[in-house]
């Protein structure tokens, strides 16, 4: 049993000062997780993921596990913890729990302290037995979450904050390798497994790659995966290559709408379809966090396993990142853009007039649900008020609760993710709670809250061509034209009535829309312009800001995702670049976007939320 827990579990160091015991425990290793979740979402920012309880206002289930410490004694306790409502209200947080150890809790309520992740000191334990069983006991099923324990025999000894300290204090005490672990060697590696990568995946290995496709949750599908629920948009069987999208019959839901039950989403049908592939090596839970770099070219990703913190090295002469927030190209230096650009920039009628920072925010959504008999609600009130003539009087919630889009949606994410979770908790509060006429919502109870947050912009990864509006609108064709975009340019703001309200502080959006006739994305937006063996599909494509509102869709990265696993096939077979493929081998793409990988003759269930498109094309003077 010792070798099982010392190999497997936690791992500790006995030098530290004057030969102090210690003791680090990462929370997402638990062995028995209970009620509390993993979230993997900032580990960029923090380094590890963490535990969760997503309780939506009742306690979860506690979470525990088996550790073995170093020797018997006295030992100081610290918890890295965050009171996550504190940038809204001062004081007391939300989120509160109690550490055990052996069955016996320490007398110091964790993680509604502060402003900031910290390491909060929980007290002492006794240890007499080196063998021992730690215990997370939620007390409010507000979000409540812990990174990791640390455990010393030396008095006021606490470890770094600081993220690079912090790291290398993590990676001593863990014994973590100086280098990564071999994860193998492949024609293409995929990072990101939603629909995008899902499909670049699958088309690759169709046509000969073997894909390592790495994505950070348990879960494939992304957006569309039951963990966010978002349905998919835009249309297969549109523009010149009607094959393209084929893929998409094969393991996207049948049914549509956002917020909806779980099996809506179909998780296990995206999962088999992946599966019965033999020429793709799936690694779920694993976050990329790194590349090695040889010139201007990729040469490794190492990706992180969410619970373990097992780091593993992907070598091959191809990468794609299909991540969201260009996550591999930023890595790897490659040249992006972020936020709106100006007007005089690409001379973009719909842009502002001066290029600013804002873009369109995430979401968190939500839905509640009939318990057939009066069901309470915790009083919830964290800074954001409601009143009977600010409060949503609504029973659900999906794309329009939107937050963020003036914050910079990777380096503030984690914040945009609470305030989505704030308002939503703060506004069922008021309506169970305070709201005068709420007999409707007596019997009802949250179902679901969502805590990843679908995302729809962040990093735009920049190729060889920037896809701008008078392309789309001015149907402006290119010889390299591939998948078509069929949605119209969808863009987000802050809802004037939310505004009026909130000012400054919008939880709630519209959309603006602009109807377009299906346009073919030019192959040379799938690909970077400075990294030489970098693709990219999915929302991180080279566009700007306006054209993003019509590609960022699903269905229309899931084909482009195939475009780019046709083009990686093609560089395998010739051993070129993606850039290659442009300039000595357009034909052969075409003839392989004409043809397709998916199955033939299976029926377009997809046809829901389709999007308008023009009846013709625009004339172009």
């Amino acid at each position: 049993m010792k070798t099982h827990l010392f190999s497997t579990l936690f791992l500790f160091s006995f030098f530290f000062h004057s030969q102090a015991a210690e003791l680090f425990v990462e929370a997402e290793r638990f062995e028995r997780k209970g009620g509390w979740v993993v979230d993997q979402q900032f580990m960029d920012l923090m380094g590890s993921s963490y535990l969760m309880a997503h309780g939506m206002g009742n306690p979860v289930e506690s979470a525990a596990t088996q550790v073995v410490f170093p020797e018997t004694g006295i030992y100081y306790v610290y918890v890295r913890t965050f009171n996550w409502t504190s940038p809204w209200k001062e004081g007391e947080g939300a989120g509160k729990f109690m550490l055990s150890v052996n069955g016996k809790e320490l007398p110091v309520v964790l993680g509604d302290k502060g402003t900031q992740w910290m390491w909060q000191e929980a007290g002492s334990v006794s240890i007499k037995k080196k063998e021992a069983t730690l215990s997370l006991r939620d007390l409010t099923g507000f979000n409540g979450r812990c990174d990791a324990i640390y455990f010393t025999t030396e008095r006021g000894v606490q470890p770094p904050s600081d993220a690079q300290p912090l790291e290398a204090f993590r990676r001593r005490l863990l014994h973590y390798p100086e280098r990564p672990e071999e994860g193998g060697r492949f024609d293409l590696v995929v990072v990101g497994g939603g629909v995008a990568g899902i499909s670049a995946a699958i088309s690759a290995a169709r046509l000969g790659c073997r894909v390592a496709l790495i994505n950070d949750r348990p879960v494939l599908g992304g957006n569309n995966s039951s963990e966010i629920r978002v349905h998919l948009g835009g249309r297969i069987e549109a523009g010149l290559y009607k094959e393209l999208g084929n893929l998409q019959k094969e393991f996207a839901p049948t049914r549509g709408g956002n917020a909806q039950p779980a099996d809506y989403y179909e998780d296990g049908k995206k999962a088999a379809a992946v599966a019965a592939e033999k020429n793709i090596t799936l690694f779920a839970g694993y976050r990329a966090t790194g590349v090695t770099m040889d010139g201007e070219r990729i040469q490794s990703v190492v990706a992180r396993q969410i619970e373990s913190g097992k780091e593993l090295a992907f070598h091959a002469p191809l990468f794609s990142d299909c991540t969201g927030d260009g996550t591999i190209g930023y890595l790897a230096g490659a040249d992006y853009a972020m936020g709106r650009e100006g007007r005089d920039e690409f001379n973009e009628a719909t842009a502002p007039e001066k290029a600013d920072k804002m873009t369109m925010g995430a979401s968190v959504q939500w839905y509640s649900v009939d318990n057939g008999e009066p069901s309470a609600f915790p009083y919830f009130s964290y800074g954001v008020h409601f009143t009977e003539n600010s409060c949503e009087k609504v029973m659900m919630g999906e794309w329009t609760w939107e937050t963020g889009m003036n914050l910079d949606q990777i380096t503030d994410f984690e914040r945009i993710r609470d305030y989505g979770l704030m308002v939503v908790y703060s506004n069922w509060s008021f309506l169970k709670n305070e709201l005068k006429e709420n007999a409707q919502y007596r019997n009802r109870k949250l179902g679901w809250v969502a805590y990843l947050s679908g995302k729809r912009e962040s990093r735009r990864l920049l190729g060889d061509y920037i896809l701008k509006e008078d392309d789309i609108r001015k149907h402006i064709l290119h010889e390299d034209g591939t998948a078509a975009t069929t949605w119209s340019i969808d863009l987000h703001y802050p809802d004037p009535k939310n505004t009026a309200h909130f000012p400054g502080a919008e939880f709630k959006s519209i959309a603006k829309h602009i109807t377009v006739y299906p346009y073919p994305v030019p192959y040379r937006c799938l690909y970077s312009r400075n990294v030489g063996n970098l693709f990219m599909a999915g929302r991180n494509i080279s566009v700007t800001h306006v054209a993003l509102g019509t590609t960022r869709v699903m269905r229309t990265t899931g084909m482009l995702g195939e475009v780019v696993g046709m083009a990686a096939s093609i560089c395998k077979k010739y051993g070129i670049t993606p850039r290659d493929v442009y300039r000595r081998h357009l034909d052969e793409l075409k003839a392989l976007m004409k043809e397709g990988v998916g199955e033939k003759g299976l029926p377009n269930n997809q046809r829901y939320n389709e999007g308008g498109t023009l009846a013709e094309p625009p004339a172009v003077h």
